[in-house]
């Protein structure tokens, strides 16, 4: 028999891909006992298989977190097929007694967790679980009646009241991974594109340090200005941090607690901290929402939105994916989005509201694709981004409000920076023209190099007709809606 003060215990690594302010890392170290760290790729167990660009991001991450460990003593012990079966593999590879892991809230993925918790602690082994991902777990924020929130401002008040103060653990100096087990080389995995490899533009570095070299860089730079230049896409105004929340590189609770220092220490304005610490409070709506409502991520939040007469319009669908539909802000952010795998958030809105209101076509067509071509997707935040441009979701945007892509494309890229960075065949348009081309006389059009329907597309849909025929849907749905409140 092994002695128990001689068991290792079992970490498993999930969607916090990192050694500080681990809350079952430190739990983990506070058995005194050897500690096995593992990551198992269970891509059909535990919910919907990350998309491309999030495989990409995984790869990296991984590898960085091993080397992480190395330098400790330590190393990461991969593992490839269903999280139970390899679980139970590796305690019977070790007498391993103890797992411990940061849960995951994704509605499948946590049912799974239970489930593996209860039967393993069936046979004696015990499994304890953790919150490392977000700033309260779900159903620790409620209204005063015990429901969960549906409106967006009196959550972020209650989350901020609710959250739990706790101290950051700092990353050990040494972990000591038991020798002789066998993990599966990352390389076989295939998670890294070839053939062709896409991600060349990708300018990223997945990882904990890389996590925390983009908060400096945010905290340095963009923080000061941030509640106008967050909607500037001509400029680095935005963190860039979500797709290192996302693989938990970095907590929340780190980011927020980093933020408010650089207000008090009048580094920055408390203003702009605070609306920052709102858009993390944004991603906790999201991921509280699903948790509670796990229908949304196929359904609509608001039920009588399941009846919107979407078109089947696969030409469209085609241009939007290939920011081939005649308007320039909307087809330099999908054209940032497959060279880069992101977005800036004010364009994610306006190509959302194009695909969904310009040309009526179903929500969960770009979820879809974004899910496979972000960096930072995330199913919860994902499903409520694009349920509240589509009006259907909680606290969603007002269905009459249709973003007019040339009119946002003037306000917040005037210069055209953005534009002209990512729709480089309009580059030598004038600015007065740039955001609707094919309002340029024919004379600027030819001295710039521009010749819709060849250079560049002609608009697919004209947005005054698209905006018509999208409130006529949209108010029909609205009356039903008022109709049935009223019987």
């Amino acid at each position: 028999m092994v002695a128990d003060a001689m068991r290792p215990v079992i970490l498993w690594f999930r969607r916090d891909l990192r050694l500080g302010d681990n809350p079952a890392l430190a739990a983990a170290i506070d058995t005194g006992r050897p500690i096995l760290p593992v990551y198992i790729l269970d891509e059909g167990g535990e919910g919907r298989r990350p998309g491309a660009a999030s495989r990409w991001w995984l790869d990296k991450s991984l590898r960085a977190l091993d080397v992480a460990l190395r330098r400790r003593g330590g190393r990461l012990i991969l593992r490839r097929g269903d999280s139970e079966a390899e679980l139970r593999r590796l305690i019977d590879q070790t007498g391993a007694d103890q797992v411990f892991m940061n849960r995951r809230f994704e509605p499948e993925a946590f049912i799974r967790d239970a489930d593996i918790a209860h039967a393993l602690k069936a046979e004696g082994i015990a499994c304890h679980g953790f919150n490392g991902s977000l700033l309260a777990r779900p159903g620790a924020v409620l209204t005063g009646a015990g429901k969960p929130y549906r409106v967006f401002t009196p959550f972020l008040k209650a989350l901020l009241q609710a959250a739990p103060d706790r101290l950051a653990t700092p990353a050990p100096e040494t972990l000591a991974t038991p020798e002789g087990l066998a993990g599966e080389d990352i390389d076989a995995w295939g998670l890294h594109p070839t053939a062709p490899d896409w991600s060349q533009g990708f300018d990223w570095t997945p990882g904990e340090a890389g996590a925390a070299a983009a908060l400096s860089a945010f905290i340095e730079g963009g923080l000061a200005d941030y509640a106008v230049g967050r909607d500037v896409p001509g400029r680095r105004g935005t963190s860039r941090l979500s797709p290192h929340l996302h693989w938990g590189e970095i907590s929340p609770r780190s980011v927020v607690r980093a933020v408010r220092a650089a207000a008090a220490q009048g580094r920055v304005a408390p203003a702009q901290a605070d609306k920052f610490v709102a858009e993390i409070g944004w991603r906790e709506f999201s991921a509280h929402l699903l948790h509670q409502f796990p229908y949304m991520a196929e359904r609509a939040f608001r039920p009588e939105f399941d009846a919107m007469p979407w078109r089947t319009d696969p030409e469209g669908l085609a241009a939007w994916k290939k920011g081939r539909t005649g308007y320039p802000l909307v087809d330099a952010g999908m054209r940032e989005l497959w060279a880069t795998g992101w977005m800036h958030n004010r364009v994610r809105m306006v190509a959302a509201s194009f695909l969904v209101k310009h040309l009526l076509i179903d929500w969960r067509e770009g979820e879809a694709w974004f899910w496979d071509t972000l960096v930072d997707a995330d199913l919860a935040s994902n499903v409520q981004n694009w349920q509240w441009v589509a009006g259907s979701g909680a606290d969603a945007a007002p269905y009459f409000r249709i973003f007019n892509p040339v009119a946002q494309g003037e306000k917040f890229d005037p210069a055209g920076r953005y534009v002209r960075r990512w729709v480089p065949e309009l580059r030598a348009l004038p600015g007065r023209w740039l955001h609707a081309p094919w309002t340029a006389p024919a004379a600027v059009q030819a001295e710039a190099g521009v010749r819709l329907g060849r250079t560049y597309p002609r608009p697919i849909v004209d947005h005054a007709a698209a905006r018509a025929r999208a409130l006529d849907a949209l108010k029909a749905i609205a009356a039903r809606s008022l109709d049935e409140e009223a019987l």
